[in-house]
């Protein structure tokens, strides 16, 4: 599928995502029209997905960040699609994961201090629907970050 040279032009956009096609092609090691029509095909066949900004929401005033898991009242047909669609309409709210297991659902929340975290919890989380059981973990520290795949 992926050969020696797409996967050296996705180590080097992974490294480096504001690369121009020019620096791509010449760190990849080819031509710019190649490195073009080779970047093009992978975001064609979903590959690529997008290019995006990492954002430090700590530098924007963000401190508190949580992890919070649910367990849903699984009686109720719908239980899972209308939480998803409250959590969605949640801005603090960045990441939203469904399991399987004892554990329904992982919302990763953040806030700008404590206050703001209990006003959230209290008025946003609280209100979601169809939910059994909440457990909450603080953010102490991000050990490893990482979204390179080692192509």
């Amino acid at each position: 599928m992926l050969d020696d040279i797409d996967r050296r032009i996705l180590r080097h956009l992974q490294a480096d995502p504001t690369l121009s096609t020019a620096e791509l092609a010449e760190r990849a090691r080819i031509s710019a029209a190649s490195c073009w029509r080779r970047v093009e095909k992978m975001q064609a066949a979903g590959i690529i997905l997008t290019q995006e900004a990492v954002i430090d929401w700590a530098a924007l005033g963000y401190a508190v960040e949580v992890s919070l898991r649910f367990t849903l009242d699984k009686t109720q047909p719908r239980a899972f699609d209308e939480f998803l669609a409250a959590a969605r309409d949640v801005p603090e709210v960045l990441e939203i994961q469904t399991f399987l297991g004892r554990v329904d659902v992982r919302l990763s929340v953040i806030a700008r201090d404590m206050a703001h975290y209990q006003q959230l919890y209290r008025d946003r989380i609280l209100t979601l629907p169809h939910i059994a059981d909440i457990e909450a973990l603080m953010h102490i520290a991000r050990v490893k970050e990482e979204e390179a795949l080692p192509v």
